[in-house]
C-alpha cells in the first residue's frame, strides 16, 4: 500500500551537516533544488523507481536520495510501496488543481471537449504555452483512436504541432523571436523549417485563428485542427485542438466545430468579445 500523506505542512527540514568555512554546502545546490530534481526524475516512461533509480537519474548520493524521498514522502508529494518504489503522490495532484492554467481551465473547457470527443471519436486535446514549448494539460482519446505521439503532461513543440503553432501564433512578440532564431525541424520528420515559411504560417493563422497541421506519425499522417482559446482582456489562455487520420479528415467542418468550441471555452472564462 502507498505511504499516505500528512495533511500537514512539510516536517522540518533536517538539514546537511553545516559546511566548512571556505567550502560549498554538501552536494553543491540547495536542497529544494535538489527536491525538484527528484520529482523531475519522474516522466511517463518512468512513473515508479527505486531509489538506486532516482540516484542514477538525479546524480545524486543514494543517501541524500533517500534523505529527501523520505522527507518528500511525509509531505505526500511522493509515495512508496510494499516494494520500495516511489511514485509521485497525491498531495502534488492537490496543490496542482490550484493551477488557474491547468485544472480551473480544464474545468471550464472539459464540457466543450466532450462534444467535440463526441463529433470526432478520436482525439481532442486543450494545451497552454509553458514556456518554449506546449504543455498538454487534457487530452479525451476515443478507445479506437489513431495511436498519437503525446499524453496528458507531456510537452509538444511550438513549432511542429497544431495546438503548438497556435499558442506560438498569438505569443508575445519576443517570444516569437526568439523561436524563429533558432535552427527549427519537423518533428518527428527532421525536415528544416524556414524562418520566413514559419512566420508566413503564424501570420495566416492569426489572420483565420485557426491552425490545420498535417504530420506523419508512425506510419499514417495526422491531420490537426487547433483554435486559440482567449481569457479576460482577450488574451491568449490556451489552444483547442483535435487529431484524426488524414483519411477521415474534413478540416473545413472540424475548423468550424473547434472554432465554435473555442469560442465558447473564451466566453466561460471572461473574453470580452467573442474570437473571430
Amino acid at each position: 500500500m502507498p505511504t499516505t500523506a500528512n495533511p500537514g505542512d512539510l516536517p522540518p527540514p533536517e538539514d546537511d551537516p553545516p559546511p566548512r568555512r571556505g567550502r560549498r554546502p554538501a552536494h553543491g545546490e540547495p536542497v529544494v533544488d535538489r527536491a525538484l530534481s527528484l520529482l523531475a526524475a519522474f516522466d511517463t516512461d518512468h512513473r515508479t523507481l527505486s531509489l538506486s533509480e532516482l540516484s542514477r537519474r538525479t546524480a545524486m548520493p543514494a543517501s541524500s536520495v533517500l534523505r529527501l524521498a523520505n522527507r518528500l514522502t511525509a509531505w505526500g508529494a511522493l509515495e512508496r510501496d510494499s516494494a520500495l518504489r516511489y511514485s509521485i503522490g497525491l498531495r502534488l495532484l492537490q496543490v496542482a488543481t490550484l493551477a488557474p492554467r491547468g485544472h480551473g481551465l480544464r474545468q471550464v473547457a472539459l464540457p466543450f471537449m466532450h462534444d467535440l470527443a463526441e463529433v470526432t471519436r478520436q482525439h481532442v486535446q486543450l494545451a497552454v504555452r509553458d514556456g518554449p514549448s506546449a504543455m498538454l494539460v487534457e487530452r479525451l482519446s476515443a478507445p479506437h483512436a489513431a495511436p498519437v505521439d503525446y499524453h496528458t503532461g507531456d510537452h509538444l513543440p511550438l513549432h511542429s504541432t497544431g495546438v503548438g503553432l497556435t499558442l506560438l501564433a498569438f505569443a508575445p512578440s519576443d517570444v516569437q523571436e526568439d523561436m524563429l532564431a533558432r535552427p527549427l525541424y519537423t518533428e518527428p520528420g527532421n525536415d528544416p523549417i524556414h524562418p520566413q515559411d514559419l512566420r508566413r504560417t503564424l501570420a495566416e493563422i492569426r489572420r483565420r485563428r485557426l491552425t490545420v497541421f498535417r504530420r506523419q506519425d508512425a506510419s499514417e499522417t495526422i491531420v490537426s485542427v487547433a483554435a486559440p482559446v482567449f481569457g479576460r482582456d482577450d488574451t491568449p489562455a490556451a489552444a483547442l485542438g483535435v487529431l484524426v487520420p488524414h483519411h477521415t479528415a474534413h478540416p473545413h467542418q472540424l475548423g468550424l466545430a473547434v472554432q465554435t468550441a473555442a469560442r465558447s471555452i473564451s466566453r466561460e472564462l471572461g473574453a470580452p468579445r467573442p474570437a473571430r
